[in-house]
């Protein structure tokens, strides 16, 4: 069955993604930052509301996705601490300075947070080679990759994500996200045939999702 994550930047949106069908939430701060770490005040109330799945994005900061070594020592705590929330998966990306995927420092990170699952963020659409890079994430122990497909947004990059699935064959889930709406998701999944999808459901430029937005994408998701 085919499933869709949403961005959430408040409880707000959080509690209006269950409400309106969402199988999973992407807890995150700052959207002007493209998402960071968020709050443990915030984590502890979506984690009391909520019976869908959580996934909490680490991220210390806005900006690129090489971190020194005050900023992986955060990530390691942030892990470690939410752990104890019993949250069910964490979303990050660690890049080298070449834009290759840095092996040491993720895969250190999805080891402390095992048995908890693992989201490659968009950091992946950075990469120079993507076909490498998917090898390297798998081999970090990733579950899942969020992806627009190494372009700005998925429709654009609607041909890498076929090949990244095709590629991936099951060993990994390549979830589309980034520019990803009711208006395109139809066109998007009879291409490339993902099995989980990622929006913000964000329609009017606000930081809340739009209920309607989410229960169009579902239904499209499922051409009802």
């Amino acid at each position: 069955m085919k499933k869709l994550e949403i961005a959430c930047f408040n409880l707000e949106s959080a509690l209006i993604a269950q409400e309106s069908g969402a199988d999973r939430v992407e807890l995150c701060a700052d959207i002007h930052l493209g998402g960071t770490t968020p709050s443990i005040e915030i984590i502890q109330k979506a984690k009391a509301n909520l019976i869908i799945p959580i996934y909490i994005m680490i991220r210390p900061r806005g900006g690129n996705f090489v971190y020194s070594d005050a900023e992986f020592q955060q990530m390691k705590d942030a892990i470690l601490k939410l752990k104890t929330l019993a949250i069910n998966g964490f979303v990050f990306g660690i890049l080298n300075e070449d834009h290759t995927i840095n092996s040491n420092q993720n895969t250190e990170l999805v080891n402390l947070a095992k048995p908890i699952l693992c989201t490659f963020h968009r950091a992946f659409d950075e990469v120079i080679n993507y076909k490498i890079a998917l090898e390297e994430v798998v081999s970090c122990g990733f579950s899942t990759i969020l992806t627009s497909g190494t372009f700005p947004n998925v429709m654009e990059g609607k041909e890498v994500l076929k090949a990244l699935v095709l590629q991936a064959e099951n060993r990994i889930t390549i979830m589309p996200g980034g520019g990803l709406r009711s208006t395109n998701i139809s066109e998007l999944d009879e291409l490339v045939n993902a099995n989980f999808y990622h929006s913000s459901a964000i329609t009017d430029g606000s930081e809340i999702a739009n209920p309607e937005e989410i229960i169009e994408l579902k239904q499209r998701l499922f051409h009802t």
